[in-house]
């Protein structure tokens, strides 16, 4: 039953969509269901094919290996503080964990490693395999097709960069599933973070994080295709991936200098974000209490969530704690909603619950995300910034169906 559950939610958010298309007309059957097709198979071969849990147990051991690379540079630059043995005796098990010195730096160490296995033509080569897989199979054009497989690696603003002197010539259709991969998928450089912080949550975490952002990608294309159908002839063009840095250490220098910029915009986003949802809990705590307990910003958009994260396949009587879960994601963004899951009690989401929020809730689909992505792709092609903003809240709705879509996938496969 949970898994008829989850399927008849699956495709109930495909069908919701359409509802939301502009012109449901012109959709392309093919496409749609080459795209849920891919979708599901990817999800069985990466969750179920034999091997593949020890896959995943191979990378949170890589996880743990760059986590403790960096807690080596942390513990020499910040002391105790990052690290470093205590020159005092711990109260309490996890009283001297600092998450801006323990869990942030990992950014730069991965946004090096990341600029390197670029420079090595690592991550252009499996791009450029699952760019041909995207468009032989889907029938999208070349632009789209590598836009959204660079998804997978890299941010969504680093990811038009790939494709900037196409961004003015490129179709409606194909500007807007660029946009909604950004906003359905995570770069690399912060699902080491999210592994760090989820360890607990999941077993063999830094896999799940990862399946997630490659199966939201074709899935991204599909609900971009439902909302917006392509009407003009495809892009053809081969794209070759730039290959800026000159030799490792000018690539290993350019990636920590990126990382910086990265580390900051997180460090403010928390501290901006935290303090501004305190302050709304401080001011519905004027409001009477609400079933027994007070009014807060989780518990409303839990309520609002609550029938979204049902229709994936998470039981009711969990919906209201998985829903505030969701609504933090989409209202703020997904990194305090994954510290809030973390944080949970045990008992409050049963295990396959979490593991379909997980997925749920991978992606950069947030109203602050929004901002960056306008900012980024309005800057690369200045001419078309209105219709960019234009189609940024639906790149958001877009975003979060095709997260569900991959949340629900594993609601049945996983009982």
């Amino acid at each position: 039953m949970p898994r008829i559950h989850s399927f008849l939610g699956f495709l109930a958010l495909a069908f919701l969509a359409w509802l939301l298309s502009e012109n449901k007309r012109k959709v392309s059957v093919r496409t749609i269901a080459a795209g849920m097709g891919l979708q599901i198979l990817l999800a069985l071969i990466l969750l179920t094919f034999p091997g593949s849990q020890e896959v995943f147990l191979w990378l949170n051991r890589a996880v743990g290996a760059i986590e403790s690379g960096t807690r080596a540079g942390t513990a020499f630059v910040f002391g105790y503080l990052g690290g470093a043995p205590l020159p005092f005796e711990e109260k309490a098990p996890g009283l001297s964990y600092v998450f801006a010195f323990r869990a942030i730096p990992l950014l730069l160490v991965i946004s090096a490693l990341s600029s390197l296995f670029f420079y090595w033509r690592i991550i252009p080569w499996v791009v450029k395999g699952f760019s041909w897989v995207l468009r032989r199979v889907m029938g999208i054009g070349g632009i789209e097709g590598l836009g959204a497989a660079v998804n997978v690696f890299v941010g969504m603003v680093e990811s038009p960069l790939i494709v900037r002197p196409y961004l003015q010539k490129i179709s409606r259709s194909e500007l807007f599933t660029i946009m909604v991969c950004g906003m359905a998928t995570i770069a690399g450089t912060v699902m080491v973070l999210y592994a760090s912080i989820l360890r607990d949550a999941a077993p063999g975490i830094m896999g799940h994080l990862l399946v997630a952002s490659i199966i939201s990608a074709p899935a991204a294309i599909t609900v971009a295709k439902l909302m917006i159908p392509e009407t003009s002839d495809l892009s053809r063009e081969g794209v070759a991936l730039p290959r800026e840095a000159r030799s490792f250490m000018d690539a290993i220098t350019r990636g920590t200098v990126t990382g910086i910029s990265l580390l900051l915009n997180i460090v403010a986003m928390l501290i901006v974000f935290v303090a501004l949802v305190h302050l709304l809990n401080l001011m519905l705590a004027l409001l009477p209490d609400f079933l027994g307990r007070p009014v807060t910003f989780q518990r409303v958009v839990g309520y609002v969530m609550a029938p979204v994260v049902w229709l994936i396949g998470i039981p009711w009587s969990e919906s209201v704690t998985a829903g505030s879960l969701m609504g933090t994601k989409t209202v703020l963004n997904e990194l305090l909603a994954y510290l809030d899951l973390a944080a949970l009690p045990k008992g409050a989401l049963s295990e396959r619950s979490r593991l379909i929020l997980i997925y749920a809730m991978c992606g950069f689909a947030n109203f602050g995300s929004l901002g960056i992505m306008i900012g980024g792709m309005g800057a690369m092609a200045k001419e078309r910034r209105d219709e960019i903003v234009g189609l940024g809240l639906r790149s958001i709705v877009a975003g979060t169906i095709a997260t569900c879509m991959t949340g629900a996938l594993v609601g049945i496969i996983y009982v």
